[in-house]
């Protein structure tokens, strides 16, 4: 077990490596490593994670690149809940005494800063807080983008499948359209052609960043011939009659 504790600051956040604490509380990091993902699995929303537990790498005796994360204060706190024991008492401790003293340095060393050093480290700061929101603006809209269509979405989508095949059928008032045989196949062959353009079993399955192309498609659909051929026959059989 590791006598010492290794804290540093990673842009402005205390924080301490998951490898340090496998070492001071006598657990392989692989399994640390588990118990860290366990937890940000729990904490919602996802963004929040980031609070917590910092993703990042480390380069092994091999040369080779490996995973680990970095801890901030209640990271840390949260982690440690699950370790027992007389040892991880007397560890959490030992930690809760390096985050504060390392808190009180800190404290220090921006007092002793000229006020033109301060207002700059506190720009720095405001700086840096709002690159964080950018990037969380950006996994937002990148994650709502690729989320599948929302309910009036589909609702939009099939009304417009509804009045494409009502067009190509010749309206509501021809035979083709009362054909219920003949307007199913025409409504599957538009679905199928959304499903076929976008690799999917169901057209509900398409992303939000893909509703306005799947709306393209539909209103571009072209009736293939042997359909075209069965809607021209049904809707002249009438006008035959007629004439």
């Amino acid at each position: 077990m590791k006598q010492s504790i290794s804290i540093k600051t990673h842009d402005g956040e205390i924080v301490v490596t998951s490898r340090e604490v496998a070492a001071n509380f006598e657990k392989e990091h692989k399994n640390v490593i588990r118990s860290i993902e366990g937890l940000m699995t729990e904490i919602k929303p996802a963004q929040n994670c980031a609070g917590y537990f910092i993703g990042t790498e480390y380069k092994d005796s091999k040369g080779e690149m490996r995973k680990e994360y970095l801890l901030t204060r209640d990271g840390f706190t949260l982690l440690a809940m699950g370790f027992t024991g007389a040892k991880a008492i007397e560890w959490k401790l030992k930690y809760i005494d390096a985050f504060n003293n390392m808190e009180q340095a800190l404290r220090n060393s921006r007092k002793m800063l000229s006020p033109k050093e301060q207002l700059k480290l506190q720009l720095q700061i405001l700086e840096e807080q709002d690159r964080k929101i950018e990037d969380v603006k950006e996994k937002v809209i990148s994650l709502e983008d690729n989320m599948p269509l929302f309910n009036v979405e589909c609702k939009e989508l099939q009304a417009l499948v509804r009045k494409i095949g009502i067009k190509v059928l010749g309206g509501k008032d021809a035979p083709a359209y009362k054909d219920h045989s003949l307007r199913g196949k025409v409504y599957s062959d538009i679905q199928h052609q959304l499903r076929r353009e976008f690799g999917i079993s169901r057209y509900e399955a398409i992303k939000r960043n893909q509703f306005e192309t799947a709306k393209e498609i539909v209103s571009g659909y072209k009736v293939p011939l042997v359909l075209e051929n069965e809607i021209e026959t049904s809707n002249n059989q009438i006008k035959f009659m007629e004439g």
